[in-house]
């Protein structure tokens, strides 16, 4: 019996190894998660410095670029320390149990490591065995456990930074209209509709509150999110997702004001609500359906 006919065979075994999978990428996303916007950042300073030195300006410019000029990616420079700048060595690296092992301080400054990198790690690692024991061994897994992580990593930005990148957004779109083209979720019509639904949907409601407004209630990024959710389970699905992503949101929101003090003019993210609202119904979506339809 060859493994894959093992593991196909043993969903247990199968969840077990997507939970190992799901914890290493994990750690990768935190990578993702740190960095990805600050190369965003560099990019921006460089296009804006090119544009200033095309004017003349060569002071503004040379500020924009900084004195940093090394290589900076998702892969170099080596991983370290924010606050002495130690490298971090692999046995330290390794999902939870190092954070664990350092009791979550740096082992060369003992400065504390932030509590969310274990985090992220164990919600990647239970998603991928819930989502390895639930599909199988089959291309429909394979396409949730991408879906699921590239959800952890925008979550996790749009908290920090308020973006959701189209590095991410846009290649997650095309890929759910890829992995449909066999139907894995929906059939590919549904998902074409859908991504398109799905942007034009908050597309719509963003128009009517900035003319009603005249502010922006929410930023691109959530119409490309939105479209890639539906490209990916399809357009019956976009109802269930806006209806949960906005009942968490408010009801987030209005707890965050009463009890956090958190000001009312004061941006609070929508991505998260949407990844969440996605992940429901990638799951639960079909039965939330027929719940609702009955009503």
């Amino acid at each position: 019996m060859s493994m894959f006919e093992f593991l196909r065979n043993e969903p247990i075994m199968l969840a077990a190894v997507c939970l190992l999978l799901g914890l290493v990428i994990g750690s990768f996303l935190n990578v993702v998660i740190h960095r990805l916007p600050r190369m965003l950042e560099r990019d921006w300073d460089s296009q804006a410095a090119d544009l200033l030195d095309q004017r003349e300006m060569p002071e503004a410019a040379a500020r924009l670029r900084g004195e940093d000029t090394g290589k900076y990616n998702l892969v170099a420079p080596p991983s370290a320390c924010p606050h002495c700048g130690r490298r971090i060595k692999a046995w330290e690296n390794v999902p939870i149990v190092s954070y664990a092992f350092l009791r979550g301080r740096c082992a060369g400054c003992k400065a504390r490591i932030s509590l969310r990198y274990p985090v992220i790690e164990l919600v990647s690692g239970l998603l991928s065995a819930y989502i390895g024991w639930r599909f199988g061994l089959t291309l429909a897994m394979a396409g949730a456990l991408v879906f699921a992580w590239s959800l952890i990593a925008l979550t996790a930005i749009d908290i920090d930074t308020q973006l959701l990148p189209d590095d991410i957004t846009l290649p997650l779109l095309w890929l759910g209209l890829i992995v449909n083209l066999n139907g894995a979720f929906v059939p590919l019509s549904s998902a074409v509709i859908g991504a398109i639904a799905g942007y034009l949907s908050l597309w719509s409601v963003y128009w009517l509150f900035k003319l009603a407004t005249k502010k922006e209630g929410m930023g691109y990024g959530d119409f490309k999110l939105l479209g890639a959710i539906g490209a990916w389970l399809g357009w019956k699905m976009l109802p269930a997702v806006i209806l949960l992503s906005s009942v968490v949101g408010a009801i987030v929101g209005i707890s965050m004001i009463v009890f956090a003090r958190h000001g009312r003019n004061t941006p609070i993210p929508f991505g998260p609500y949407l990844a969440v609202a996605g992940l429901i119904a990638m799951f639960w979506g079909e039965a939330i359906n027929r719940t609702y339809l009955q009503f």
